[in-house]
């Protein structure tokens, strides 16, 4: 498979000369972030995923983690490129400067982690993790937790877990049943079993700070009993030196279809202790800090690993001379034209340009919209940024990583045979991506979520403020045709979001998938819309004839598949509730 390459002319011209990153940051009050820092940023961003995680992301897929004596042991390399990005404060780009953060923008590092993703998903499962731990513990954590771990997280120095789900309790966190006890000493006892633990024990950091939800004593039941603690590997004197081992460890490592290089791990906590972070039985509104940060972040993976599927697809159909192209010879010295000349490659190239570079769009313009909760000085501009937040993510993370695993299954079929075979890394990024449809909540419990709690609650204000972050991109379109367009299209999206509203529960929840498909192609196709246009402006003549392209064939090819959505969302449910069990039988 060709070495990856990150895309840093598309990201430049979407940050730059779409998303006006230089007003968008003059706006915040962000005077010492510019266009040349940002520049500098990806470029040093993409060194580092092409040259030193990229090339250990085959060998990692074939050596997997080891567990030998309670210990795991990553493959060659990995702790070692871990050490190299600490060493260059890339753990720290988000982290608060109080904590020895560099206080980085969103828009600053998003791209490049969408380049980590794209080079090496597995690797990056770790510190992806570690900042969503973070994040809960500076929004949730008392002054003494912040003072103790924090800094040591945000350096890298320590890595974070997520520890939620048990064998019986998955999405359904109402059946968990690990236990906490209170100590003497203020701390609480942890006995009960996690699985799934993404980096619950590696060789890359001396220690790391398990979150772990637990039940109290007194715990109500169902999911308002649950409380949130952090449980050191090992624990912490009053000076923040490490002291002994704590009572946990890990039962087994998880043997997987893809993301083999990443430790997953069964964690086992025998009394182990812990500290609450945040009130007693609030436990999951802590942990939705953390796992609302996660979700966004998986859909990063999907965007990453499309984006090397799209690159491996489009050099091997431009090597690969097999028969005569429909057209007519397009390489008469050779015996056979490049597979690239036939209509139907061209289609699934284009479909997988189409697909990741609008997703691309749709997530620096999430990332501008996290710059603006987070820095904005006036209170309704950052609650309309939260509400615009917590309706796309559901979108961001189902969508997008559905899209990772279309594109790379159809960079499989660009490959033919050779896609099949280890040899040429399509088949890793295929396996790769199947996960992230799964962890952080199924990509169903999103489209769930989206219907269920998005579009139905707070009397509709998500789906206000993001319908009025695409008006604005509307506004800035200057070709008359495309404009109205543009805006039909997303009247009619917010006429119909606003139309089922007032279904039933169990329609809506029979037609969630198709809402929230039907949402991303419609979005999309805004997004569309606006890069083209704004690429027609471009000193890049090959980026303002590439969007134009790929925005007609997105129109033309890709846009209708939501009405096949839009006509299930106007049925009710009753073919699937209807349907008695025993239908499901052949006896």
């Amino acid at each position: 498979m060709p070495q990856y390459q990150a895309p840093l002319t598309d990201m430049q011209f979407l940050l730059h000369d779409w998303l006006k990153l230089d007003q968008h940051y003059l706006n915040l009050g962000l005077q010492d972030f510019d266009q040349e820092l940002v520049n500098e940023v990806l470029s040093q961003g993409a060194k580092f995923a092409e040259q030193v995680l990229a090339p250990l992301n085959r060998e990692g897929d074939e050596q997997s983690c080891k567990l030998e004596n309670g210990k795991v042991t990553t493959p060659d390399g990995f702790a070692a490129a871990y050490q190299e990005y600490v060493a260059n404060g890339w753990n720290a780009m988000l982290g608060s400067a109080e904590y020895d953060g560099q206080d980085l923008p969103y828009s600053m590092a998003i791209p490049v982690h969408e380049m980590i993703n794209a080079a090496n998903i597995s690797w990056r499962l770790i510190t992806m993790l570690t900042e969503s731990a973070v994040l809960a513990i500076n929004k949730h954590g008392s002054q003494s937790l912040k003072d103790t771990y924090l800094a040591k997280l945000i350096s890298g120095e320590w890595t974070g877990t997520m520890c939620l789900t048990e064998p019986h309790a998955g999405t359904d966190l109402s059946l968990l049943s690990t236990k906490a006890a209170p100590l003497d000493n203020g701390a609480y006892s942890i006995t009960g079993s996690k699985i799934f633990i993404s980096g619950g024990d590696q060789d890359w950091t001396d220690n790391i700070l398990h979150l772990v939800l637990a039940r109290l004593p007194d715990a109500p039941e169902g999911v308002r009993g649950i409380s949130l603690f952090l449980v050191p590997k090992i624990l912490v004197d009053e000076n923040g030196q490490l002291t002994d081992s704590n009572s946990l460890s890990v039962g087994s490592l998880e043997k997987k279809m893809g993301i083999k290089a990443c430790p997953t791990c069964v964690m086992n906590f025998d009394q182990a202790q812990g500290y609450l972070v945040g009130a007693p039985h609030k436990g999951l509104a802590c942990m939705f800090t953390m796992m609302n940060d996660a979700r966004f972040q998986v859909g990063l993976q999907g965007l990453g690993i499309a984006e090397a599927a799209f690159q491996g697809a489009l050099s091997y159909a431009r090597e690969r001379l097999q028969s005569r192209a429909p057209q007519g010879i397009q390489n008469p010295e050779g015996k056979a034209d490049p597979i690239i000349a036939q209509p139907d490659v061209r289609k699934m190239l284009l479909t997988q340009k189409s697909l990741t570079e609008g997703s691309r769009a749709l997530a620096l313009l999430y990332a501008t919209q996290m710059d603006i909760e987070k820095n904005s000085q006036d209170d309704e501009t950052r609650q309309d940024a939260a509400a615009v937040l917590a309706f796309l993510t559901p979108i961001a993370k189902g969508f997008m990583t559905d899209m990772g695993q279309e594109v790379s299954q159809l960079g499989v079929q660009v490959y033919g045979g050779h896609g099949f075979i280890r040899e040429w890394g399509m088949e890793q990024l295929m396996r790769d991506s199947r996960i992230t449809q799964l962890y952080e909540g199924t990509n169903g419990i999103q489209a769930a979520d989206l219907v269920g709690r998005k579009l139905s609650r707070d009397n509709g204000k998500m789906l206000a403020a993001t319908k009025s972050v695409f008006d604005n991109l509307i506004s800035d379109i200057q070709d008359a045709t495309a404009k109205q367009q543009a805006q039909e299209l997303l009247a009619e999206w917010h006429q119909l979001s606003e139309q089922i509203k007032s279904q039933p529960a169990v329609d809506l929840a029979g037609a969630a998938y198709d809402y929230m498909n039907y949402s991303a192609y419609c979005l999309l196709g805004v997004l569309w819309f606006s890069m083209a246009d704004s690429a027609q402006r471009s000193d890049n003549k090959s980026i303002a004839s590439g969007k134009s392209a790929t925005k007609n064939f997105y129109i033309k090819r890709m846009l209708p598949r939501k009405e096949t959505f839009k006509c299930n969302l106007l049925n009710d449910a009753s073919d699937l509730v209807d349907v008695a069990d025993s239908d499901f039988d052949y006896q």
